[in-house]
């Protein structure tokens, strides 16, 4: 049996902050804390533990068992009203006992009841406030480790958004350039499409199409050409301020774009004026265009070479330019030349360097793209003058001075058909010209702009009468 004393001793022990204002609302409740835990998510925590350990790791006496589970009643169902409790069978002793030990917790409220059984559970079971400490601080854990993933989340969307404006603002200034570039590869197109239609004209009568293809290749080896010759003032204007202590100067390039675009026909203008003057003078006679064309057996004409009826198969390796030199003979009067490669195309030109040739006999020379930089950047000088003048003869010379070179000379060369890849893999590139006068062809195949294929070239040349 239950005694009255020991109810109003488990009574004393109860220690609510606010008695007052246990009945409140469930948002008042829930502020009242006992062992910084709510008291109802404790009291349930102390339910599940009597429940679980009762009988295995805690052995209660019987008086015990009654008071807490006279509390469980308090708690769930407020004080015992006797007129609307159901009756007790004459036998049920312990529904009797348990009824009384009710009867004895008086009108203490429900979360009285929690905190009365929490604290009784505390003090019959020592393991009880371990458990509950072990279960709060998973909890926390629990937080934390939830509190620092939505940090890291949080985290990792800044660094995506930064991420993403950085990309846009990437993608804006490539637009932009991809911009300016168009409208500076565009004003040099229009600038120079009359002339190289007229080359192309000459080259592919009566073919719109290859005049076309000729066209838009030889505008875009226009456009590189000036944007290297760019390249290399900017950064020969760069020594130039490095040397003389000039750091006010803006390195971008762009004021220079802007001058060299100002000044593209006032530059044109003045070389046409050369031109003219260099024909005017008749040193030298006008060279014609010369006559190209293809073939398709280019199997028939590899077996040709392989076997010794042409002059033979070059490996012309990543990088390279090949010079085949044909000088001129005293019994002929046009030069002919075929060639065709394996699997990958090729760049093809043909110069002519004038004066007396000191050999019969013709030459290979092999070149790295970084070899003989004066003589590959004067060709390519060269090169884009005689385009921007019609294609006609132009007479400059080149200023390389390295005597391991055998295109180190004194002479002027003048472009007959300007470097451009050509699709030699599927079919024979063949062509003719006219002597115009003594001197030297140079039969230039270029494969600088490979960085990794080497190309296997078979080449016939000869002459006729």
């Amino acid at each position: 049996m239950i005694s009255p004393d020991n109810v109003e001793l488990s009574l004393r022990n109860l220690s609510l902050d606010n008695t007052s204002n246990c009945s409140g609302s469930d948002n008042e409740e829930s502020k009242i804390l006992k062992w910084n835990l709510p008291l109802k998510d404790l009291y349930r925590l102390a339910c599940n533990f009597y429940k679980e350990k009762s009988g295995k790791a805690i052995h209660l006496s019987y008086e015990d068992n009654l008071k807490l589970v006279a509390f469980t009643q308090q708690a769930a169902h407020g004080p015992l009203d006797p007129a609307k409790a159901p009756p007790l069978g004459m036998f049920d002793v312990i529904g009797k006992d348990r009824r009384i030990a009710w009867q004895h917790l008086g009108t203490i409220t429900k979360l009285q009841a929690m905190e009365g059984f929490i604290d009784l559970l505390d003090r019959l079971c020592p393991l009880f406030k371990p458990t509950v400490e072990a279960i709060k601080k998973d909890r926390e854990e629990k937080v934390r480790q939830a509190q620092a993933e939505e940090a890291h989340r949080r985290e990792q969307l800044e660094k995506e958004k930064e991420k993403l404006v950085e990309l846009k603002r990437i993608e804006d200034e490539r637009n932009r350039e991809e911009i300016q570039r168009r409208q500076l590869q565009d004003a040099l197109n229009q600038q120079t499409y009359h002339q190289f239609k007229e080359y192309a004209e000459k080259q592919f009568p009566g073919n719109p199409e290859q005049q076309a293809v000729l066209i838009r290749q030889l505008q875009n080896e226009h456009y590189h050409q000036y944007m290297q010759q760019l390249q290399a003032q900017v950064a020969s204007n760069y020594s130039q301020l490095r040397a003389t202590g000039d750091n006010e100067v803006d390195f971008s390039g762009n004021q220079l774009l802007d001058q060299n675009a100002s000044s593209k026909e006032v530059g044109q203008l003045e070389y046409k004026e050369q031109c003219d003057s260099d024909e005017e003078s008749g040193e030298y006679a006008v060279i014609n265009p010369a006559n190209m064309w293809t073939k398709p057996d280019v199997k028939l004409f590899k077996q040709e070479v392989t076997s010794g009826k042409g002059d033979g198969v070059i490996r012309v390796g990543h990088g390279d330019i090949i010079t085949v030199r044909v000088p001129t003979h005293e019994g002929g009067s046009c030069l002919f030349w075929e060639f065709a490669t394996d699997n990958y195309d090729i760049g093809f030109g043909v110069y002519f360097e004038w004066g007396k040739p000191v050999t019969t006999e013709v030459s290979v020379h092999v070149s790295e793209s970084d070899e003989d930089d004066d003589t590959l950047e004067d060709d390519e000088a060269v090169c884009a003058d005689d385009l921007e003048c019609g294609g006609q003869q132009q007479h400059k010379q080149y200023n390389n001075t390295s005597s391991s070179s055998p295109l180190a000379n004194s002479n002027p060369i003048s472009i007959i058909v300007p470097i451009y890849r050509r699709e030699c893999q599927t079919e024979v590139y063949a062509g003719s010209h006219s002597y115009p006068g003594e001197g030297t062809y140079l039969l230039k195949f270029d494969n600088s702009y490979s960085l990794w294929r080497s190309k296997t070239l078979y080449y016939k040349v000869f002459y006729t009468r």
